[in-house]
């Protein structure tokens, strides 16, 4: 049985009773979605930076950086078609800027329940589509579920993203129509 996604204005699920407490956006000394929307910003104008990033033809390639305050950067290399599937940073914020080429972000307006959950059905209206070629960038909040793609058939896409606090793990998540399943939990220890 599918659960409702809540609308995004819903409050966030409450932390399981013995929980461990890991750093969040709200410590102190944390850096803000600002901060982090301006790093990423200046890494994308950054010639030599950029051009440091070897690129695959086949492959998303990528450079760990080193993020504002403790955050988590990366610079990321994406070939013609390639893109992340749905998913997203559990309690980090995060942000992101197109170095060159062109991203498209599909995203969820809606906060979903941080666990107990295999199979969520999504109401009308929530989903968005943003174009965001070289240059541009956005911001965005805890428990954002996106999918992000290179849709050029021939251009290679390079871009800067950064997370706080470091990621402690993303949910993947497969989409039919309305219907959003989580398939996998990966941990840093999956991707470094």
């Amino acid at each position: 049985m599918s659960h409702p996604a809540a609308p995004l204005s819903a409050p966030p699920a409450a932390a399981p009773p013995g929980a461990v407490s890991r750093p969040t956006s709200n410590d102190p000394g944390a850096p803000t979605s600002a901060e982090l929307l301006d790093f990423v910003r200046h890494a994308a104008t950054d010639k030599e930076l950029i051009a440091s990033l070897p690129l695959d033809p086949d492959g998303r390639t990528w450079l760990r950086l080193e993020g504002p305050r403790g955050s988590e950067a990366w610079l990321i290399g994406w070939p013609p078609g390639t893109g992340t599937g749905w998913h997203d940073h559990a309690e980090s914020l995060g942000a992101f800027a197109t170095a060159e080429g062109k991203l498209t972000e599909n995203s969820l307006a809606v906060r979903l329940p941080a666990s107990g959950w295999k199979t969520v059905e999504l109401i009308e209206g929530v989903d968005r589509e943003r174009h965001l070629s070289a240059g541009q960038s956005r911001a965005f909040g805890t428990h954002h579920v996106h999918e992000v793609l290179n849709e050029s058939p021939a251009e290679h896409a390079v871009s800067v993203h950064a997370y706080y606090p470091p990621l402690p793990l993303m949910r993947r998540f497969s989409r039919s129509g309305a219907v959003l399943r989580l398939e996998q939990v990966e941990r840093p220890e999956d991707w470094q």
